[in-house]
């Protein structure tokens, strides 16, 4: 095994395949054990380079893993950016090697202050420590981009029932320790005490994991509800051309007419492609018939109002009429997507800086949750789903979850079923039922385990049926978000750098 460990080009590509390793664990190939395989095969090969090397081979392996898991930004760019192939595949590979970057930086960190050569336990402890502090770091920076955690694997994985106690972090964390520890086996049998120390651990993080894996965190508040929620199909070419208003207009307005009465109506993002200010009449005209069937509605639409310097701002927004209340403004926005970065360097580059509607500005935070049915309301707009942290802080607070998406952006590329899968995760964590209403698919109902329960086919115009229970009482991960694990990792980190120092 010494010519995957030291030095050299056999060992960076292996680590380039166990990058890519990692997406078929994920949404839509779930072969959750290769998890396991793609961070063990990387922490074998960070054994023995020096820093530089080390960020060389985290490089790769981070290249590997966003080449193959989020190449389909090339369909944004080529497909509705108008970018040609050549462009668009040279901003593809850019945006994919500055991802990898995150894990040069764990190679780099990992040999010039963590790596513990001869105290297998404490090396595998280290590095799970800080594999948690790359996602995290990951998540924020440049306002984050907290997709593909390998924790995602777990959620038909045995370790799904740990999810509730500390997030998808928690089971990332875990991946990645078992996997080291796996790697440091044969040391292992050479330290009697470490061994055991190990065995209890692994015993208890996994035996605890399945054992939890249907514990009911919360319990229901009141009677289930029945949901409709359109899934309109609407090419994303015709999204916001004006000579196509009235048609979506008609499209969301007759295929509600038609549905089956429902307690509560969704409509996907941006559904009304047009200013809430412009839309008063049609949305009046939606809130009677919702108030005539004793329904609530909630639709997304752009809404323009002065922000808290009182200049006039648009934003993306869900706002609802009949038996609700409320208004709500995105929070976490799309880079390119929905705001430019420095764009009075970018705009006008390429028609992919000037997408429709990517001047969006951010909502407040502490937005008040959207009301239907005298339930409170968690809304999450797309992106935001797939941030931990900011969905358990409006989870905490809910009954029930939503989400709308416009997955059109990404065509039939396996990017929506990697944000549904983020968006069932969201559900486990929170112990409670999300809904799930898109464009052009995937439109679901997902129970307070993370499992779909009602679903409709991607690429049809359909309305989907179903019950969801508005749910009370916290997971200990909604009470307690990642601090525990913050301080763990703390912990670990310090222990391991004093250990270094001293060793």
């Amino acid at each position: 095994m010494h010519w995957i460990t030291r030095s050299g080009w056999p060992g960076n590509l292996l680590a380039l395949a166990a990058g890519a390793l990692a997406t078929l664990s994920l949404a839509p190939f779930d072969i959750w054990p290769l998890a396991l395989l793609s961070v063990g095969l990387l922490y074998l090969g960070l054994r023995e380079p020096a820093a530089k090397q080390a960020a060389g081979r985290g490089w790769c392996y981070g290249f590997g893993l966003f080449a193959s898991g989020v190449s389909w930004v090339y369909v944004s760019i080529h497909d509705f950016g108008s970018a040609p192939p050549l462009l668009a595949g040279a901003l593809t590979l850019g945006f994919v090697a500055g991802l990898a970057l995150f894990f040069a930086l764990l190679g780099w960190v990992w040999v010039r202050w963590l790596r513990q050569t001869n105290a297998p336990l404490p090396d595998a402890l280290a590095f799970a420590a800080l594999w948690l502090a790359l996602d995290a770091l990951r998540g924020w920076v440049l306002t984050g981009f907290p997709w593909l955690y390998v924790g995602y694997s777990q959620l038909e994985g045995p370790l799904a029932g740990l999810a509730p106690l500390g997030g998808v972090w928690l089971l990332s964390f875990v991946i990645a320790l078992s996997a080291a520890l796996l790697i440091q086996l044969p040391r292992l049998l050479t330290q009697k005490a470490s061994l055991a120390v190990a065995l209890v651990v692994l015993v208890t993080l996994w035996g605890g994991a399945l054992g939890l894996g249907q514990h009911a965190w919360t319990n229901a508040r009141g009677a289930s509800i029945s949901v409709a929620a359109m899934q309109g199909n609407v090419a994303q070419s015709l999204k916001w051309d004006p000579q196509k208003l009235e048609m979506q207009l008609l499209l969301y307005r007759d295929m509600t007419f038609r549905s089956r009465p429902a307690d509560l109506i969704v409509w996907p993002e941006t559904a009304v492609p047009i200013l809430k200010d412009h839309a008063e009449g049609y949305l009046g005209m939606m809130s009677r018939f919702a108030e005539d069937r004793q329904s609530a509605l909630i639709t997304g639409v752009p809404v323009r109002q002065p922000n808290a310097d009182g200049e006039l701002r648009y934003y993306n927004g869900l706002t609802s009429t009949g038996d609700a209340q409320g208004t709500y403004l995105k929070q976490k926005l799309v880079p390119f997507g929905e705001y430019v970065p420095l764009q009075d360097v970018l705009r006008g580059l390429i028609a992919f800086f000037d997408l429709p509607m990517s001047d969006f500005a951010r909502g407040e935070p502490g937005q008040a949750l959207l009301q239907a049915k005298g339930y409170q309301i968690a809304p999450f707009i797309c992106y935001e789903v797939v941030y931990p942290e900011f969905a358990a802080s409006l989870a905490a607070q809910s009954d029930i979850l939503l989400t709308v998406s416009n997955d059109a952006w990404f065509g039939r590329s396996i990017g929506p079923l990697q944000h549904l899968q983020m968006a069932q995760m969201r559900a486990l964590e929170a112990g409670r039922w999300m809904i799930r209403a898109t464009n052009n698919g995937v439109t679901v109902l997902i129970d307070p385990y993370g499992r779909i329960t009602e679903r409709i086919p991607a690429f049809e115009q359909a309305v989907l049926y179903g019950e969801v229970t508005p749910m009370q009482g916290l997971t200990p991960y909604l009470q307690w978000r990642s601090w525990p694990l913050i301080v763990l990792c703390a912990a670990l980190l310090g222990w391991a750098v004093f250990r270094r120092r001293n060793g």
